[in-house]
């Protein structure tokens, strides 16, 4: 059975790959980008099952705009893929004020506004589910990369809350966390100006990281397949990390909260007035 769906940032990296995989098979996909004529190629092959919206996220009524435009133009949509974003790097001290506010308003605020436009689509139409795209630095975090994760740790603390809200509706979520990638994601980072003050720190030691490619990068086309797997399935889990480094590195990350936080339980109760 085939499905109609949305998915932002469809220009490149997962969300093209995620767009040509659906059309292949006979899916309809209305995709959203900033820069036209990036997806002409797949128009010319797949005709009216893609439709191209031009949309900036960052901007809340072009949102809104693209998602009225998607369900009209299909009548129903089964799955909202909350994709576009980008990383931002430097330590914090060195971002500008308008890198910071770029970062959170496509990242954050774009993907707060896209599923809330969603949300009442989705009721009227009885349900369906959104995918958002978060990244193994919404549960961890590396230096020099501050904005880029207080962006995916705010979005995932929003559809946390936001998804038992629409549970009743036949709305639900799954949450993508991806690892490094074989992606444009490098190409598309913003760089902060540095300072030679951060030289002989981890923000410098990563940015060397980073421009030597010294990363285990998953497979992109892999990590679509994976993602299509768990959207499709009836009953998805809620997080699906993708990649062996994420899958360490997350679950060292929780481990080690849990040994903070056990050790905790006498102060945490003393607080609490005497029943």
């Amino acid at each position: 059975m085939t499905k109609n769906w949305l998915i932002t940032g469809a220009s490149s990296g997962l969300g093209r790959g995620l767009s040509e995989r659906l059309l292949r098979r006979g899916d309809a996909v209305v995709a959203t980008l900033r820069k036209p004529g990036t997806l002409d190629d797949l128009k010319r092959r797949h005709g009216e099952r893609l439709r191209i919206v031009s949309c900036d996220v960052s901007d809340s009524r072009a949102i809104r705009a693209a998602v009225a435009e998607a369900f009209a133009a299909l009548e129903r949509i089964d799955v909202v893929v909350s994709n576009a974003g980008y990383g931002l790097f430097g330590a914090a001290e060195e971002l500008s004020d308008t890198q910071i506010e770029r970062q959170i308003a496509t990242n954050l605020a774009g993907s707060m506004h896209l599923i809330r436009a969603a949300i009442a689509r989705l009721r009227e139409q009885g349900g369906g589910r959104i995918v958002q795209v978060s990244s193994e630095g919404g549960q961890i975090a590396y230096p020099g990369f501050s904005a880029y994760h207080a962006t995916k740790w705010g979005i995932e603390g929003f559809v946390e809350a936001v998804a038992q809200e629409v549970a009743s509706f036949g709305i639900d979520f799954v949450i993508v966390e991806p690892g490094p990638t074989r992606t444009n994601f490098g190409l598309g980072l913003d760089r902060a100006a540095p300072l030679d003050v951060y030289d002989e720190t981890p923000v410098r030691q990563l940015r060397r990281t980073i421009d030597a490619g010294y990363f285990e990068f998953a497979d992109a086309g892999k990590t679509v397949d994976a993602m299509l797997a768990v959207i499709d399935a009836p009953s998805a889990p809620f997080r699906v990390v993708l990649g062996r480094s994420a899958y360490a590195s997350i679950r060292t990350a929780l481990t080690q909260r849990l040994a903070v936080l056990e050790p905790q339980q006498a102060v945490a109760l003393s607080v609490m007035n005497a029943p």
